[in-house]
């Protein structure tokens, strides 16, 4: 499985970004896709995932009602909304997946894309 994740960009506090990662490979729909960020000084740390069906996500108490993941097994895609965006949220975001269960532990993911980075200008 290859992730590529896009989406990443300069913006200002308050405003709205969505990121995207697709997927490469025949197992989409069996994954459970998450996020995670590494801000500058700062170690990796969940933002968020989805089962493989959207009918089950977890989010980090940090992004929880700003952030929305959601995916679309058709485009083999997943994305996170990340909306009234903080300068705390500058990171290099990266997609992750793994089988299994929904797990917040960047250990238990297989996969990882690239990083795309955001940052948020105050």
């Amino acid at each position: 499985v290859q992730l590529q994740a896009s989406g990443g960009g300069l913006v200002q506090a308050g405003d709205s970004l969505r990121l995207s990662c697709q997927a490469s490979g025949r197992t989409f729909s069996s994954l459970i896709m998450g996020w995670f960020r590494q801000g500058p000084g700062k170690e990796r740390e969940f933002v968020g995932a989805i089962s493989w069906s959207g009918g089950n996500t977890a989010y980090a108490d940090s992004v929880k009602g700003r952030f929305t993941i959601s995916r679309d097994n058709a485009k083999i895609t997943v994305y996170l909304q990340m909306n009234s965006l903080k300068p705390e949220d500058t990171a290099v975001y990266y997609c992750a997946a793994r089988y299994g269960v929904v797990g917040r532990g960047g250990e238990e993911y297989y996969y990882w894309g690239q990083g795309t980075l955001v940052t948020v200008s105050s």
